[in-house]
C-alpha cells in the first residue's frame, strides 16, 4: 500500500496544529515520523485513519483519493494504529481484549472461542509473549499491556501499521522480538509508520525519516543520509550539544532512608539512602520490582516489614497523603490513569497536591496566587498550550508529562520520585526535564529516578541501584557504572 498525504491542515478551535504537512509512505518500508511533543505527529496519523477530519489537503492511497469516516473503516481497508496511550479493558481477559469488536462467530452467531484461542496463542508465540490469555488485562504490567496492543494490531493482517511509541514500556528482550516481527512484516510488503523519540531505535529499524516541527514538515531523508545530530537540530530548531546536561552534585545530609523494606512476594530487604542534592537512579529489567518499591515508599501499597526515615526520624507512610505531608512527591510511570485527571484543566491538575499553600487561615483560596503559580510553571517547563484552562486530555503526551512533573514540583518537595520521567517525551523536552532535575538538586531536593533507558540512568544518576527479582543486587557510582555492569546486575550476575 502506497500512501501520499499532501498539504494537510488541521486546527482545533483557534489552535492550528498542522499547517501544510506532506508525508509519503511507500510499500514495504519502515518510515520514522519524528518531532517534538506537540509537533503534530499523532494528529497527522489520526487524520489518516479517520479519527480526525482534515481542514485542508488530500490523501491518496495507491493513487486514489481516499478518506476514511472512522478508524474502523481504516482498519477494514488494512490500516491499523497502535496508540501510545494503551486502550486495554482492565476487567476483561487478555483473549477478550485481543478480539474486542472482531469476535469470531459461526453462522448461528455463537462465539468460536477455540479458534480465537488458537489464533491468540499463535500470535503470542511469534512475539515470544508468555501472558496467560485468560488472565484479566488489568493484572498485566504496562509492558505486557503494550504487547497485547501490538498483538491485536498484528492479528488484523494489516497492510499498514502505525506504531506510536511502541517500545516505551517494553523490556530489551521484548523490543528485540518486536524488531524481528517488523523485519518479517517488511519482507511481506507491510508498511510501518514508526513514531518514537528513541533515536537509537530509529537508526536501527527504519528506512526513511520525516521530521516535523510546529505542525509542518521539515524534511524527509533516507536513514543512511542523515545523523542523530542533524535530526535533533531539525526537530528542535537548534543544536543540542549534549544529550545530558553536566551535573555537579553536592550531596548533603541523608533526607530519606529505607531500612529492610519488604512486601511479601514482591520485594525483600530493600535498604538505601538518598541525600539532598543527589539523584539516585534505580535500574533493572521490567518486572524486577522497581516501581513497586516506589509505590510502597509513597504509601500506595503497604509494607510487610521495614521502616522509612525522613531526616533521621522514623515516619509512618500508609497513604499518599502521609507522603505529601513529609514532602515526598511521586511522578508515576502511568500518567494517563495515575498522574492526571484528564478532564480537569492544566491549572486544576497542577494545583491539586498544593491547594493548601494558596489558602488563608480561613481556608479561602487565592485565585491570584494560584494563577501566578500555574503561569510560572507553564513558562518554566515550556508547556505548549493556549491556556491554563485547557483540559489535560487535549495535550500531547509529552506536555501531559510536563504537567504531572509541574504539579509535584509545586509542593516544594524534599524528595521527588520520578518513575520513567521521560517516557514518550521528545529529545528537546527530555533535555528540559533533565535541566529541571539539576535545578531541583541544586536547591537541595533529593531525587529518586526509575528508568528503563540505560543511557538516561548513566547520564543523570550520581549513584545507581540495580534491582533483580525484588532485591537490590548492587550499587554503582556514576564513575564506575557502565551498561555492561548494570545489565550483569539486572540479570542476577555479580
Amino acid at each position: 500500500m502506497h500512501i501520499q498525504m499532501n498539504d494537510i491542515h488541521k486546527a482545533f478551535g483557534t489552535n492550528q496544529v498542522l499547517s501544510g504537512v506532506d508525508f509519503e509512505l511507500r510499500e514495504g518500508e519502515v518510515h520514522a515520523l519524528m518531532g517534538e511533543n506537540g509537533a503534530g505527529k499523532s494528529t497527522l496519523m489520526n487524520i489518516l485513519i479517520g479519527l480526525h477530519e482534515r481542514n485542508q489537503g488530500t490523501i491518496l492511497i495507491d493513487g486514489k483519493e481516499t478518506y476514511f469516516p472512522s478508524p474502523k473503516e481504516a482498519e477494514q481497508h488494512g490500516i491499523a494504529f497502535i496508540h501510545q496511550e494503551l486502550n486495554v479493558w482492565p476487567d476483561m481477559t487478555v483473549l477478550e481484549n485481543l478480539f474486542i469488536g472482531k469476535e469470531m462467530t459461526n453462522a448461528f452467531g455463537i462465539l468460536q472461542t477455540k479458534e480465537m484461542r488458537t489464533l491468540a496463542i499463535e500470535q503470542f508465540r511469534k512475539l515470544a509473549v508468555t501472558i496467560p490469555i485468560d488472565q484479566e488485562a488489568g493484572q498485566c504490567s504496562v509492558g505486557q499491556q503494550q504487547m497485547i496492543e501490538i498483538a491485536k494490531a498484528l492479528m488484523t493482517n494489516a497492510k499498514v501499521i502505525v506504531m506510536d511509541e511502541p517500545t516505551a514500556a517494553l523490556t530489551e528482550r521484548e523490543i528485540e522480538k518486536l524488531f524481528e516481527v517488523i523485519h518479517s512484516l517488511r519482507k511481506e510488503g507491510v508498511s510501518i509508520v514508526y513514531i518514537s523519540h528513541r533515536m537509537e531505535e530509529i537508526f536501527t529499524i527504519c528506512d526513511r525519516i520525516t521530521v516535523m516541527r510546529d505542525g509542518k514538515t521539515v524534511d524527509t531523508k533516507d536513514i543512511p543520509d542523515t545523523s542523530f545530530e542533524e535530526v535533533v537540530k531539525k526537530m528542535v530548531g537548534r543544536e543540542l550539544t549534549e544529550r545530558y546536561p553536566v551535573r555537579n552534585p553536592k550531596p548533603g545530609e541523608v533526607v530519606l532512608e529505607a531500612k529492610n523494606m519488604s512486601r511479601k512476594g514482591i520485594f525483600e530487604n530493600i535498604s538505601f539512602t538518598v541525600r539532598s542534592g543527589e539523584i539516585v537512579g534505580f535500574s533493572g529489567l521490567m518486572g524486577a520490582g522497581r516501581t513497586e518499591i516506589m509505590r510502597a515508599l509513597f504509601g500506595l501499597d503497604s509494607l510487610t516489614s521495614g521502616e522509612i526515615q525522613i531526616r533521621g526520624k522514623k515516619v509512618m507512610i500508609r497513604r499518599p497523603e502521609d507522603a505529601v505531608k513529609h514532602g515526598v512527591g511521586f511522578i508515576t510511570e502511568d500518567r494517563k490513569d495515575e498522574g492526571l485527571v484528564l478532564d480537569f484543566s492544566i491549572k486544576d491538575n497542577m494545583v491539586l497536591p498544593s491547594l493548601f499553600s494558596f489558602s488563608n487561615r480561613a481556608g479561602v483560596i487565592s485565585s491570584k496566587k494560584e494563577q501566578e503559580f500555574v503561569d510560572t510553571l507553564i513558562k518554566r517547563l515550556l508547556i505548549k498550550t493556549e491556556s491554563s484552562e485547557t483540559a489535560a486530555k487535549n495535550l500531547s503526551g509529552g506536555n501531559q508529562q510536563k504537567v504531572v512533573i509541574a504539579k509535584w514540583v509545586g509542593i516544594g518537595p524534599n524528595v521527588l520520585i520520578l518513575d520513567e520521567p521521560t517516557r514518550g517525551v521528545d529529545v528537546g523536552a527530555k533535555r528540559e526535564i533533565y535541566e529541571l532535575m539539576n535545578e531541583l538538586t541544586d536547591r537541595g531536593v533529593a531525587i529518586i529516578m526509575v528508568s528503563s533507558e540505560l543511557p538516561e540512568v548513566l547520564g543523570m544518576s550520581d549513584r545507581i541501584l540495580v534491582v533483580h527479582e525484588g532485591h537490590i543486587t548492587g550499587e554503582l557510582s556514576h564513575e564506575e557504572a557502565t551498561q555492561e555492569k548494570i545489565m550483569t546486575l539486572a540479570t542476577g550476575g555479580q
